[in-house]
């Protein structure tokens, strides 16, 4: 690490060195990479048992916490996911809906950062490491995207892809964002801003609110490119008529209210500093 160097009023000043995390803070990710920062992964469940061990299957090893909250399943989902990864933490969820549950996982989450993905098998856990990434390189918010380059979709159909092209683009419009996916579940932010997102939503909408929240607070969002596979087991509880309804109403209601004011960037952790070696 090399010190800053600025000029004030034509003079040359060196800034003194910031201090890098001890080593032991940093889990091995790579033989060529390491982080600093702990990692939690969030997956809301309900009735997931079969697909479960697809999905803890692609989840890193060196993430830091699994927590998965449970939405009163009547399968043995619980029980697979502990057999599966013994330290996970089980959050019972108390409301319905996939924004309550996010929500209460969010609040049991421990780690620097937070990740959320889907129980279902659509969401790839191997692509974790692409949203870690662009956090410890500046960004406050990544939002997975199906239409960024490099990115897919193997399960939206015409009618949830037309309305999800509508929706973005009004976001787009109303909030001075450049989002090339709204509605898609798989996201990750530094857990510090949690204050900012304060998710108060029950539905399949919670993403639209988080990533108009997240512009609205004037955030770093970063897109970066994602898969979405099918559903492996089971159906979708998703209804596009239904939930593309609340998520527009989700989108007109934040236009409404003021925009949330950011945390502060601690002064001790910037983003060269609190990441990679």
């Amino acid at each position: 690490m090399s010190p800053e160097i600025t000029k004030h009023n034509g003079k040359v000043q060196v800034a003194p060195l910031r201090s890098m995390p001890p080593l032991e803070r940093f889990t091995p990710v790579t033989p060529h990479l390491a982080i600093s920062p702990t990692v939690s992964v969030v997956v809301p469940a309900m009735n997931e048992a079969e697909n479960l061990p697809h999905v803890f299957a692609t989840l890193p090893q060196w993430i830091d916490e699994i927590v998965l909250v449970d939405g009163n399943s009547v399968d043995d989902t619980v029980n697979v996911a502990r057999r599966l990864r013994p330290n996970v933490k089980i959050v019972t969820q108390t409301g319905k809906g996939k924004g309550d549950a996010l929500a209460a996982g969010f609040a049991a989450c421990t780690g620097d950062i937070i990740v959320m993905i889907d129980a279902d098998g659509s969401t790839d856990g191997h692509e974790i490491i692409t949203f870690v990434g662009a956090l410890v390189t500046g960004a406050d918010f990544v939002k997975g995207s199906r239409y960024a380059a490099g990115g897919g979709s193997d399960d939206l159909t015409f009618s949830r892809r037309f309305g999800n092209k509508v929706l973005t683009g009004l976001v787009n419009v109303m909030y001075g964002t450049q989002y090339t996916d709204l509605c898609y579940g798989y996201n990750a932010f530094w857990a510090r801003h949690l204050d900012v997102l304060d998710l108060d939503c029950d539905g399949f909408e919670v993403e639209t609110l988080m990533n108009v929240r997240a512009a609205k607070a004037g955030l770093k969002i970063h897109e970066v490119p994602s898969h979405e596979r099918n559903r492996i087991h089971g159906e979708s509880n998703l209804r596009a008529i239904r939930d593309g309804m609340r998520v527009l109403k989700t989108i007109l209601r934040e236009w409404r209210r003021q925009p949330a004011t950011p945390l502060p960037e601690p002064a001790a952790a910037p983003a060269a500093d609190r990441g990679v070696a």
